[in-house]
């Protein structure tokens, strides 16, 4: 009874992104270098370990440890363990019950009219059957739901495999990006040292102003304030890299990740969005809880039928134990039960109507996620494609900067500008480098997002 299940649609487009707006005539808009673009391959194929895309040994094995010390991993394989052996007990409901039983019971009867009380034993053993005829199939919808609900675990299991993975990639790269800007920062703040010394020097023989000083003090001062900040950050990044793999901060090992040792993949595999709801878990995971919600609605269907049991028993009986062997009374049965609801009271048909409301509840759901997922997706394809663009402009600024600086520096020593123009220089090129160094980071960090939007090809790596 009730609806058979059909796999919903996959979308038909073959792409992700809207077309995009054109700028107005004449508007300046920012053009990527070769160098900088990554190339989308719509329909290629991903590797199971994506992340082995950034050539890193050192993300490698903090992935794998990862991986293996994770207690969340752990928590959904026991829940999938959990969910498969509840098959199993939902599939027994199909099967003949078989009981065996036996019994020894004691027995005197006294009163007025009995002259002379007599105790008797009488024991018993035997074998009783059943047999729940699934005419109207509710226990075998029961089993498709039960099996659902053990395939949204599975699913499930992937997805946390997937974030899991996704995760660790993130604070690696975070780490990466810390790193970066303290580096930066620090020679940020020997340069702004040196500044100051020289700044006092003049000012003690009378070229340069206090307010010059102050000013050099106080940029130095400032510099110094982001160094505290950057360093929580990556300790806290340490931290969290930690928990990920189980493991207390504390016997955690600590890796001096570096830009240089992640090479940027200029190939990106991008599954058609046909082939993305077939392998992004949490779509399969929606995909399975409305299988869930269908073969339930069978299951509140069957119960407005008749339920119609076959039972047998076999006994002996004998008044001592050792008689049940070769002195016994044989008493057996055979039969058959039909139980027709007549009236429950509406309960059974708004049962029935409250499930296919959850239903069509469960498939609302799942449209959300298909067209969460494709979103997410598409985000990510803007982005890399925004990053190339970004990091083509913030290597110009660097070059631009560091031209600047040289003419500064020349300038200052023949004596044709100041200090604070030498200043405001150095930092100028500073912030380029800094700014350059973010988006080299942001770029891998949105390739990381796009690989793991597209599934991560977590299906290649064994979790079943």
């Amino acid at each position: 009874m009730g609806p058979d299940f059909h796999r919903p649609k996959a979308p038909d487009t073959q792409g992700y992104l809207h077309s995009r707006e054109q700028p107005e005539q004449g508007a300046q808009t920012a053009q990527a270098e070769a160098r900088d673009v990554q190339h989308v391959a719509v329909g290629a194929q991903i590797a199971g370990q994506w992340w082995q895309l950034f050539h890193s040994s050192a993300l490698d094995e903090v992935v794998r440890e990862a991986i293996a010390g994770s207690p969340t991993l752990a928590a959904a394989n026991a829940t999938l363990a959990e969910a498969r052996e509840e098959v199993i007990v939902t599939q027994a409901g199909l099967l003949p019950r078989l009981t065996a039983n036996a019994g020894a019971q004691r027995s005197q009867e006294r009163g007025p009219g009995v002259l002379d009380s007599a105790s008797s034993n009488l024991y018993t053993v035997g074998l009783s059957a059943s047999y729940s005829l699934d005419v109207f199939g509710g226990t075998r919808r029961a089993v498709e739901e039960q099996r659902a609900v053990a395939a949204e675990q599975r699913d499930q299991l992937a997805a946390a495999y997937l974030t899991l993975t996704g995760d660790v990639v993130n604070e690696v790269l975070a780490i990466v990006s810390t790193r970066l800007q303290i580096s930066t920062t620090e020679e940020l703040i020997e340069s702004d040292r040196k500044n100051l010394a020289l700044t006092q020097r003049e000012f003690d023989v009378g070229v340069a102003t206090r307010a010059d000083v102050l000013t050099a003090d106080s940029q130095l001062a400032a510099d110094l304030t982001q160094v505290p900040t950057l360093r929580k950050q990556l300790d806290q990044a340490y931290d969290a890299l930690a928990v990920l793999a189980g493991r207390t901060p504390a016997e955690w090992k600590t890796y001096a990740f570096d830009i240089k040792e992640f090479t940027l993949p200029r190939q990106i595999p991008v599954s058609l969005p046909s082939e993305l709801v077939r392998q992004r878990p949490d779509i399969l995971a929606a995909e399975a809880q409305l299988h869930a919600a269908s073969a339930a609605v069978g299951v509140a269907v069957a119960q407005e039928y008749p339920d119609i049991t076959l039972s047998a028993s076999l006994t002996r009986s004998a008044l001592q134990a050792a008689g049940l062997f070769h002195q016994f009374d044989t008493l057996w049965s055979a039969g058959g039960a039909l139980a027709q609801p007549i009236f429950e009271g509406g309960a059974l048909r708004a049962q029935v109507r409250a499930e296919r409301d959850a239903f069509k509840a469960q498939a609302s759901t799942y449209r959300s996620v298909v067209l969460s997922a494709l979103g997410q997706v598409a985000d990510d394809l803007w982005a890399l494609q925004y990053d190339a663009e970004l990091l083509t402009v913030d290597r110009h600024s660097v070059d631009v900067a560091s031209e600047a600086l040289k003419l500064q520096q020349t300038s200052y020593q023949v004596g044709t500008t100041n200090v604070i123009n030498l200043i405001d220089a150095e930092r100028t090129y500073a912030q380029a480098r800094l700014s350059f160094a973010t988006a080299e980071v942001q770029q891998f960090q949105d390739t990381a997002g796009l690989l793991v939007a597209v599934g991560g090809g977590w299906w290649k790596d064994g979790i079943d």
